[in-house]
């Protein structure tokens, strides 16, 4: 399968049970192409025991603050990206 997602930064955010232990988000502002372009995007994606699980989306269990610990992840990496810290083309 032909790579399609380009990361230029990320923060990885620890899930919370009932997530299987070692189970992350990783938060990333980067690149993906989509019909030959690379658009800049956010992209969340579900880690297991350190492997991106592919397709599968991100879910946040209700009762805890997974959801609020993403968001704040995102409200950092597009802070970094506005400090002119990182490029997207």
């Amino acid at each position: 399968m032909a790579k399609t997602f380009f990361p230029k930064m990320f923060i990885m955010v620890p899930a919370s049970a009932p997530h299987p232990k070692n189970t992350q988000y990783k938060v990333s502002i980067g690149e993906e192409l989509w019909s030959d372009n690379r658009n800049p995007v956010i992209k969340i994606q579900m880690v297991y025991n350190g492997e991106i699980a592919g397709r599968r989306s991100p879910s946040y269990p209700l009762g805890t603050d997974d959801f609020q610990r993403v968001m704040l992840a995102v409200e950092k990496l597009i802070a970094k990206s506005q400090d002119n810290e990182i490029e997207i083309i």
